[in-house]
C-alpha cells in the first residue's frame, strides 16, 4: 500500500505487522479440511498526513459479507447495549411516530427490531443475504445491498430521507470510506442526525487489543482522522461518547454540514486526549509491536506448560478477533483442543488457518477441562457470568488481551 485511502498521502509508517493469515470469519466445513486456503498479509499502517490507520484492502466486502457468519443476537450485552441507544436516540433526536431510521449494516435486526417494537418506520440495509434473511423473518424490513452514494440516493427516493442513519461497527469494515460517507450523507435529511459507533484506536494502542486487527477491519480511528472521514462526505462531528464496548469504542453524532453547528466540549476532550497519547505523532505506535510480541510469547507459554502438566485447554468463542490471535501465535488443536460458540452456524466448523473445530457449548461442561481460553475478552463480564459452573470442577478461565491473566471463577 503507497498512498492513503483516505487523504491520497504516501507518507505511511508501519505499527505493527501480523503476518499472512486467512480472512477471519472464513470457517471451514469439514469436507474443506483437505483443500487449499489463502492468506493474506496483516499489516497495520498509519498515514502521518491524516493519522488514519489502515490495511491494504487486498479482500473485498463482497467476499466477506455476501454470506457472514456472525449474527448480533447471539450476544446477550450486545442485544441490550442496542436496546439501550434506540431508547436514548429517541431522546436525543426527537423520534416520534412519523420518523424514520435506517441502519446499516443492520446484521440480524438486533438493533432495528426495538425500532419496530416503538412503532417506528426503520429499514435496515444488510449485504449479508443469509443474516438479511433472519433479520426479515423477525419483522425488520431489510434491503440487501452495500452501502454506496447511488444506494443510498435510491433508498431515499424510495422511502424518504431518514431523521436517523445508524451506522455501528461498520466504518472500519469498508475500504472506500469516502464513497461509504457519502452514502451516509445520502441518506439522512437535511436536518438528520448520524450516529456511528466504531473501536477507538486509542484503547486499541493502549489496551494491547491487537487481535481486533483483521482482514474485514480496513481501518482504525482515532476522532481526530473520523472528523476528517466524515468531512469527506459533507458530515461534521458535533458530540463523541466514549464506551466500553469492543474494549473501547467511540460513537460519533454527526449532522450534515450545514445545520451542525459548533461541536460539543467532549469532542475537544477527547482530541486533547488522543493529542497527549501521542497518536498525532510516531512516537504513538512504536512500542505497539513489542507489546504484541509479548502476548504471544505469554500465551504461548502458557499452552505449552499446561499441555506438559498433562491439563487440557479449550476455548470460548470463535469470533473474528479470536483469529487474529490464534493465527498470529501459531495455535493449533494440539494445545486449544477445541473451542465452542453459542452459533449454529460455526458448529461442525474450523476456525480458518489454524482449524481448530468449533462445538456446541455444552461440550465444555461434558469435558470439564482445566482451562477455558476466552477469545471474546470484550466480553469478560458477560462471559465470567455465564461461565460460573466451570468452578463446579475447579476450572479456571484464561483471558489473553490486555495480557495474560487466570480468573478462578465462583458462583
Amino acid at each position: 500500500m503507497t498512498r492513503c485511502r483516505l487523504c491520497g498521502s504516501d507518507a505511511m509508517a508501519s505499527v505493527v505487522d501480523l503476518g499472512a493469515t486467512p480472512p477471519c470469519e472464513s470457517f471451514l466445513a469439514a469436507d474443506r479440511l483437505d483443500q487449499p486456503e489463502p492468506a493474506y498479509p496483516l499489516h497495520l499502517r498509519v498515514c502521518t498526513d491524516c493519522w488514519l490507520a489502515q490495511i491494504p484492502p487486498l479482500i473485498t466486502p463482497e467476499e466477506t459479507f455476501s454470506e457472514y457468519a456472525y449474527f448480533s443476537s447471539y450476544s446477550t450485552s450486545w442485544v441490550e447495549h442496542a436496546r439501550t441507544f434506540v431508547a436514548d436516540a429517541v431522546r436525543r433526536v426527537g423520534l416520534g411516530p412519523d420518523a424514520f431510521v435506517v441502519e446499516v449494516a443492520s446484521n440480524d435486526g438486533y438493533l432495528l427490531k426495538h425500532v419496530v417494537d416503538r412503532g417506528i418506520r426503520c429499514l435496515g440495509i444488510e449485504p449479508s443475504v443469509n443474516v438479511g434473511a433472519v433479520a426479515r423473518d423477525a419483522g425488520v424490513p431489510t434491503l440487501t445491498e452495500f452501502l454506496s452514494p447511488a444506494a443510498g440516493a435510491a433508498v431515499r427516493a424510495e422511502h424518504g430521507p431518514a431523521d436517523l442513519v445508524v451506522a455501528n461497527n461498520v466504518y472500519a469494515h469498508i475500504p472506500d470510506v469516502v464513497g461509504f460517507t457519502q452514502g451516509l450523507r445520502a441518506l439522512v435529511a437535511d436536518d438528520g442526525w448520524v450516529s456511528i459507533e466504531v473501536q477507538h484506536l486509542l484503547t486499541l494502542i493502549e489496551e494491547n487489543q491487537y487481535d481486533t486487527i483483521y482482514h474485514e477491519h480496513f481501518q482504525y480511528y482515532t476522532v481526530a482522522s473520523a472528523i476528517r472521514a466524515l468531512a469527506s462526505g459533507g458530515l461534521t462531528l458535533v458530540d463523541v461518547e466514549l464506551l466500553p464496548t469492543h474494549g473501547g469504542s467511540i460513537r460519533l453524532w454527526a449532522r450534515p454540514d450545514e445545520v451542525a453547528g459548533e461541536p460539543a466540549q467532549r469532542v475537544a476532550d477527547v482530541l486533547e486526549k488522543e493529542k497527549a497519547a501521542g497518536l498525532r505523532e510516531l512516537s504513538g505506535y512504536t512500542e505497539f509491536s513489542a507489546r504484541v510480541a509479548k502476548v504471544r510469547r505469554d500465551l504461548l507459554r502458557f499452552l505449552i506448560e499446561a499441555a506438559e502438566r498433562g491439563e487440557t485447554v479449550v476455548g470460548y468463542g470463535a469470533p473474528g478477533k479470536g483469529n487474529t490471535l490464534l493465527n498470529h501465535c501459531g495455535i493449533r488443536p494440539d494445545l486449544l483442543a477445541y473451542t465452542v460458540d453459542r452459533n449454529p452456524y460455526k458448529h461442525g466448523r474450523y476456525t480458518p488457518g489454524t482449524r481448530i473445530p468449533i462445538l456446541p457449548p455444552e461440550q465444555i461442561a461434558a469435558d470439564k477441562p482445566d482451562y477455558v481460553l476466552v477469545l471474546p475478552w470484550n466480553l469478560r463480564a458477560e462471559l465470567t457470568e455465564q461461565l460460573s459452573y466451570v468452578h463446579d470442577w475447579g476450572g479456571r478461565l484464561v483471558f489473553p488481551i490486555p495480557e495474560l491473566s487466570i480468573v478462578e471463577v465462583t458462583r
